[in-house]
């Protein structure tokens, strides 16, 4: 009796333990709070210096100087809630739902190259109440979660030529529809997406060498057969000669952008104070240059602030795709992280200088509602993994 007893109980400090465990690991308790705070952080900064950005052009007309603002403000909220509904579903149930996922993206892609309407960007948009829709931005974390779901079931595998060529496939259909708005920027984003993606699944090295080798014979051969719309070829052409100001009204911007950022110096001129912003010489500067704000208003200083918050940012997204439990949970995230990164170094290197224009808003700071919500769900994408790595 005293042996059936100690088993019992033996039993149930078992079972205690365990709900002990489930407790403490549980997932709500699990949240990133650096992750959050990190894009908080960025998100507060984008309001700031887009409100810098527009306020004096919008002076004296029959906007208000937080028109811009407060439009970032709605879509600051549904990005929060469209990041908190990703997180409240374990991401192993969206291998299920990646190829519908996928499906609705492609026939948005579709839609808006029929019915969008032209926002003055390449990329062609849905107006849904008064605001801009842009299927291209959630068509990103939709081809992640597709492209992690492939390889995760073929996780056994040695992975090479037919692997590849279907990855290149479910990239290239969201691509052609989005060059064909026509928006070469945002397509590159794809093909950043697809290499993390393959490299972190491990596809053979000699054919994702061949894959580069094919990708710039393609670059080469759109010049060649001027594929190319004639403002591509002008973006191009102000990176590799940007003096020709007269000539090319982007080389133009870029001057201007650079003047706007060495003006900033060490500390800056003071919040609201910049020149190149408040008289309006750099054009577009809450999207594409915002850099050129937040650089000539706060100087070195705030810009390296600006560059240790990405820095973190991707840090996690790092630590969060090498912490997975599983092959599909580190695809989703590697994918998010190179979406972040990409987006981080193309936005900071068409504003110096030493990349093309391309139009890529800087995650969380540049204006845009369809750009921050679909960044606030790739990051519920990296607590989601986060948060379930336990279990």
């Amino acid at each position: 009796m005293s042996t059936y007893q100690d088993h019992n109980a033996l039993r149930g400090q078992r079972e205690a333990y365990r709900k002990q465990w489930l407790s403490a690991y549980a997932p709500a308790r699990q949240v990133d709070p650096v992750l959050v705070l990190v894009v908080l952080a960025l998100a507060g900064i984008g309001f700031v210096f887009i409100y810098s950005a527009t306020a004096p052009q919008l002076a004296g007309t029959e906007y208000d100087t937080l028109h811009f603002v407060n439009r970032q403000l709605v879509s600051f909220a549904l990005g929060i809630a469209a990041m908190v509904a990703v997180t409240a579903f374990d991401y192993r149930a969206f291998r299920a739902w990646a190829p519908v996922l996928y499906l609705v993206s492609l026939v948005l892609l579709g839609v808006v190259l029929v019915v969008g309407e032209d926002t003055g960007q390449p990329t062609r948009a849905l107006v849904l109440g008064g605001f801009w829709f842009q299927p291209a931005e959630l068509a990103k974390p939709a081809l992640i979660a597709i492209l992690a779901a492939l390889f995760h079931e073929r996780r056994e595998e040695a992975l090479g030529l037919r692997a590849l060529i279907e990855a290149c496939v479910l990239a290239a259909i969201p691509m052609v529809l989005i060059v064909a708005q026509p928006d070469l920027g945002t397509a590159i984003v794809f093909v950043a997406i697809t290499f993390a993606v393959l490299l972190l699944a491990r596809v053979r090295i000699r054919y994702m060498v061949a894959l580069g080798v094919i990708g710039v014979a393609s670059i080469l051969g759109a010049l060649q057969l001027d594929i190319l719309e004639q403002y591509q070829l002008e973006r191009l052409g102000s990176f590799l000669n940007p003096e020709a100001a007269d000539i090319q009204e982007d080389g133009y911007n870029l001057n201007q952008a650079q003047i706007a950022i060495g003006s900033g110096q060490l500390v800056g001129q003071g919040l609201f104070q910049g020149t190149q912003t408040r008289l309006g010489f750099v054009p577009e500067n809450h999207t594409d240059f915002i850099f050129t704000v937040v650089a000539e208003e706060t100087g070195f200083l705030g810009s390296a602030l600006l560059l240790g918050l990405y820095g973190v940012l991707i840090w996690r997204g790092i630590r969060i795709a090498m912490g997975s439990r599983d092959t599909f949970g580190t695809l989703l995230a590697g994918g998010v992280v190179a979406v972040l990164g990409f987006q981080v170094f193309v936005n900071l290197g068409m504003s110096l200088g030493i990349m093309p224009i391309t139009g890529l808003a800087l995650p969380f700071v540049s204006y845009g509602g369809t750009s921050m919500i679909s960044m606030f769900i790739m990051v519920g994408l990296l607590q989601n993994v986060h948060m379930r790595r336990f279990q």
